[in-house]
């Protein structure tokens, strides 16, 4: 059972908090009126709004500006009549504590008078009896009555400012033309990456090695002895190439997918990470191969970020698959301070991840730790 008063003093501290908007709203109201500045207000009071429900952080509010105005004059005429009460409840209790026992220092006619039938605080009997009394009713009325109240005015503020089912259609619209292009230009860039590891690899080595047949092929009759090592440097070519190969196809879907599955994968990948890593896969089923190697490449990538830059002595992989998503985080204990525009490799896996209509967050605060989180749709 969760105790009330932490509760308590969230919503005191967010109803009061709204009552004081709202009045820096009705002072700053032609400045609130344009739509970008109703907006940003808008934006902050759902996300103060997030916090007290424990909402995943929400983005800025896209609603129309109609809409956002609306909800200005709600916001404010509930801030009001909410704040009040929090702050006569409290404010009452308060005013209790700091006025029995000065009771004396007070003239007659301003003296307090109690809640009960409203006894004046007249004597130290009274102050005694009554203000206890007095202290509980109104402290008992707080915790019974501000943090459902806090709750309700989050909730009509979530409500109010949440997206129309059009305004999620443009948003959706809008997410899937950006991860479009980004999909195509990763891809662009992994075609490109693929290009010039053949070109720069194998097919040099290929043609070193067509070269050396057709030296031997001319010296086959007269000189042996050079065909020999001509051969030789030839089939070592040969096998160096094959693996130059390998290493290419396993940057496009590694072989180990289709032998082991992700399962069994994520368990060899796990054995050959510089740092302890520590494995927890649930029962996946049967994931499609697109998603198992955007799984294992983002899987990988983070194990290598947390070798090579994190400062990080272990590592934890959880992958589980609650209905049709594929849910992966992955933790270690380093220094934090993750930031993929630097060039860590996540710039890249986000756009794998985006491509097949996934999410991908990395909370990585200063001093650790760092978890890299994707969410990924795999079917039912």
């Amino acid at each position: 059972m969760n105790h009330p008063a932490p509760a308590t003093w969230r919503g005191l501290g967010y109803l009061l908090g709204s009552l004081v908007t709202a009045a820096v709203a009705l002072s700053a109201l032609p400045v609130l009126v344009v739509p970008t500045m109703a907006r940003t207000w808008a934006s902050w009071h759902r996300h103060r709004a997030g916090r007290l429900l424990r909402l995943p952080r929400p983005g800025p509010v896209s609603a129309g500006t109609w809409r956002v105005l609306g909800w200005l004059c709600a916001c404010v005429v509930t801030s009001v009549a909410f704040g009040i009460v929090a702050l006569l409840c409290a404010g009452n209790a308060v005013a209790t504590v700091i006025t029995v026992p000065l009771w004396w220092a007070f003239p007659e006619d301003t003296r307090l008078r109690f809640f009960f039938d409203g006894v004046p605080l007249s004597g130290w009997g009274t102050a005694l009896t009554w203000g206890p009394l007095n202290f509980a009713m109104f402290a008992a009325l707080t915790v019974a009555t501000v943090p459902p109240l806090a709750r309700l005015h989050a909730r009509i503020c979530v409500a109010l400012l949440e997206p129309s089912a059009a305004e999620r259609l443009a948003q959706r619209v809008e997410t899937l033309t950006e991860t479009r292009a980004g999909a195509m230009n990763a891809h662009g860039a992994e075609l490109r990456r693929i290009e010039r590891d053949l070109h720069d690899g194998t097919q040099a080595r290929l043609v070193a090695i067509a070269m050396r047949l057709g030296a031997a092929r001319e010296l086959l009759d007269e000189d042996p002895a050079t065909v020999g090592t001509l051969l030789r440097e030839a089939h070592e070519n040969t096998e160096e190439a094959m693996a130059e190969l390998r290493a290419v196809i396993r940057t496009i879907y590694p072989p180990i997918l289709a032998d082991r599955g992700l399962a069994g994968a994520l368990v060899a990948l796990g054995a050959r990470s510089a740092i302890e890593t520590s494995l927890d896969v649930d029962d996946l089923g049967t994931v499609p191969a697109a998603v198992e190697a955007v799984a294992y490449f983002t899987i990988a990538e983070a194990l290598t970020n947390a070798a090579k830059h994190s400062r990080a002595t272990e590592t934890t992989v959880r992958v589980v698959r609650t209905g049709g998503r594929l849910r992966i985080e992955v933790t270690d204990d380093g220094i934090g301070g993750a930031d993929e525009t630097l060039g860590t490799g996540i710039a890249g896996v986000r756009h794998r991840v985006l491509a097949l209509d996934g999410t991908l967050r990395v909370h990585s605060p200063t001093g650790g730790p760092t978890t890299v989180t994707v969410s990924l749709p795999c079917g039912s």
